[in-house]
């Protein structure tokens, strides 16, 4: 941020999926019976997300969405947070609207009439802890450009985009006329990449927003790096984005992260925790932490901790929303 600029009315503003995850314990058998991919994601439309819900044993309904996710952590440690995201007039639309303002986010995205219905992401948790996400998109696909609050993006420090949503057209041309605000505000614009599948289909979009700088801070777990980089070497895939993004994240899994800002490099490792219970939520609540240390101008290794014992927490129990005080956590492990 430059002397010129006001200072800024939120840390995160972020646009995303306005999802309600619905979990239920599966066995690996039932992932089989059903072809789901395992440990992924994939977009299902109505028919199949009846199909599978008929399928999943008792369930629960816990506001989501990847972006949506990432700023409850960040608000839960302190953060000043706004969501722009589409829900339908409809009961799941005012749970997650109801969600996501108790978590002290700012969120005014008007309703959307008639069908479809609001998203949601049914997910198939194995005993092992590993989440088969199956998203139906619903009324989150129609974000339209005309429901962007323009002030609160250039009044917002960061704006943090969700890759899943970039899948859809509408919610897509919404973005990139939130990362031209953004940049013409003098504000930084962060993008997470959210799966491969996003980066196969949209993969060339991506690395143009990156050759002309318009994406500040990358976040992408090892394989999406891969998948966007053409790059088979973990090493060489973070070397070949150096010079285009002043802030790299990427997460490794049990081997944990590495960041790169504007040429120093930190990692960190996993934190340790006695049981993975269910891993939905991990990156998000690891952008989370590192997003909040990054606001505060905190030191890149710091970020990374801050990171890992956020989605430390998440994994431990159901559902991708932390369960915890994270102030407090944080204040314990991190300092």
């Amino acid at each position: 941020m430059n002397d010129t600029q006001p200072e800024p009315r939120y840390d995160v503003i972020a646009i995303g999926n306005a999802l309600v995850d619905v979990l239920a314990h599966s066995s690996d058998q039932v992932i089989e019976d059903l072809g789901l991919t395992r440990g992924g994601m994939t977009l299902i439309d109505t028919p199949r997300a009846e199909e599978l819900y008929a399928h999943m044993g008792p369930t629960a309904q816990i506001s989501g969405g990847s972006a949506a996710n990432t700023l409850a952590g960040m608000a839960a440690l302190g953060a000043r947070c706004a969501f722009i995201g589409q829900v339908a007039d409809d009961h799941l639309g005012e749970v997650f609207a109801h969600d996501i303002r108790a978590a002290d986010i700012a969120f005014a995205t008007p309703v959307r009439a008639g069908d479809p219905p609001t998203g949601r992401c049914l997910i198939f948790v194995t005993s092992d802890a590993q989440r088969t996400m199956n998203t139906f998109l619903g009324a989150s696909q129609f974000l339209p450009a005309e429901a962007l609050d323009l002030d609160a993006i250039a009044a917002s420090a960061v704006l943090y985009l969700e890759g899943y949503l970039w899948d859809p057209e509408e919610p897509r041309a919404a973005m990139r006329k939130a990362i031209d605000t953004a940049k013409a505000a003098g504000r930084k614009v962060a993008f997470t990449m959210s799966d491969a599948f996003v980066i196969d289909r949209h993969g060339d979009d991506f690395r143009d927003l990156i050759a002309q700088g318009k994406i500040d801070i990358l976040f992408a777990n090892a394989t999406e790096l891969a998948a966007l980089t053409g790059i088979g070497d973990f090493d060489e895939g973070l070397a070949s984005l150096v010079d285009h993004v002043q802030v790299i994240v990427v997460t490794r899994g049990e081997h944990g992260a590495v960041a790169i800002s504007r040429g120093e490099r930190a990692e960190v490792p996993a934190e340790p925790i006695a049981r993975v219970i269910d891993t939905t939520g991990a990156g998000d609540l690891f952008a989370a932490g590192f997003l909040f240390g990054h606001v505060r101008g905190r030191p890149v290794a710091e970020c990374l901790r801050l990171g890992a014992v956020c989605a430390s927490e998440v994994i431990s129990h159901f559902g991708a929303r932390p369960e915890v005080d994270l102030a407090e956590l944080v204040a314990e492990r991190v300092g």
